[in-house]
């Protein structure tokens, strides 16, 4: 079997990254990667792990696993989270670090950095204030404040 991550620069068959050391338990960054999306996506539609692992046919223990990336996500299962999530499959591997300039990956789009903005606590927090923003004037006001922040040369 050929392992296409060997065409990635910086990364060994395995999927481990060149200097490091790969142990029984070290997760792939693939995986943290996918998992982290995972979770990102949960959180921004307001689900709970128990939610999503009981439309899975799973534990919560188990979406735990997988958004930690200590267990691997079969194929079949990445398409149901995309479809439950309601989410392409491709979001998962979205922004994916080490593949920007490998042949096929396509250009960085403006979406993309928006929702790499959003992978985090903060980023959630605000999608859900804008989502729950019951006006368009709430929602103007929202994005003014972020903005002023951002632009803010404190």
């Amino acid at each position: 079997m050929v392992d296409n991550l060997a065409a990635v620069p910086g990364v060994r068959p395995g999927g481990i990254r060149s200097g490091e050391k790969m142990t029984r338990r070290d997760p792939n960054f693939v995986d943290v990667h996918v998992g982290s999306r995972i979770r990102m996506r949960r959180q921004l539609i307001g689900m709970s792990q128990e939610k999503l692992g009981e439309l899975l046919g799973i534990t919560f223990q188990q979406v735990q696993k997988y958004e930690k990336g200590a267990n691997r996500i079969s194929a079949s299962r990445l398409y149901y989270t995309a479809k439950i999530l309601g989410v392409p499959v491709q979001f998962f591997f979205e922004d994916l670090p080490g593949v920007e300039d490998q042949p096929g990956m396509g250009e960085p789009r403006e979406e993309d950095a928006v929702l790499s903005a959003l992978m985090n606590v903060e980023g959630v927090m605000l999608a859900k204030a804008f989502r729950d923003a019951d006006s368009v004037n709430k929602r103007k006001l929202i994005s003014t404040i972020a903005k002023v922040i951002a632009d803010n040369k404190e």
